[in-house]
């Protein structure tokens, strides 16, 4: 692999992470290829609800805007941080681990979340996207009283 290519994925994961900063899900969007290899799915279908519908599968660029702007609706702005702690970049392939804080809007419950989120940059676009994150966190914060 070339060091040509590593350069490339990096940069376009750190401006994709500056996008996804900004919230702007058409400009997150656009970053992406026009179809994706999207993960972002919890297993059990009891997980599966109303409260939570951004985590889902996903395969366009206008799906991941609709991501992108479901996360934004569902969440209190101006209480969210990510903390980025190591970007491994190996060719096209990039391995992001931080941690996410958030606040559900619906319930005003604050979470934290550890995260590894897997991508793949062909071309300056992205191909893959899998997130691995605490998902048990997100579902309490959700959940009804």
């Amino acid at each position: 692999m070339s060091e040509n290519t590593s350069t490339a994925t990096r940069a376009a994961v750190q401006e994709l992470l500056r996008r996804i900063g900004e919230g702007a899900p058409e400009r997150i969007a656009a970053l992406y290829a026009p179809r994706v290899d999207w993960l972002l799915d919890w297993p059990d279908a009891e997980h599966r609800r109303a409260a939570t519908p951004w985590i889902r599968r996903r395969s366009t660029r206008a799906d991941i805007a609709e991501h992108y702007g479901q996360l934004g609706a569902y969440h209190v702005p101006g209480e969210a941080a990510t903390q980025i702690e190591r970007i491994l970049v190996d060719g096209p392939d990039a391995v992001v681990l931080g941690e996410i804080r958030q606040t559900a809007k619906p319930t005003g419950r604050a979470y934290r979340a550890r995260f590894a989120l897997h991508l793949t940059v062909e071309d300056g676009l992205v191909t893959r996207h899998h997130v691995y994150e605490d998902s048990l966190a997100v579902a309490k914060a959700f959940a009804g009283r």
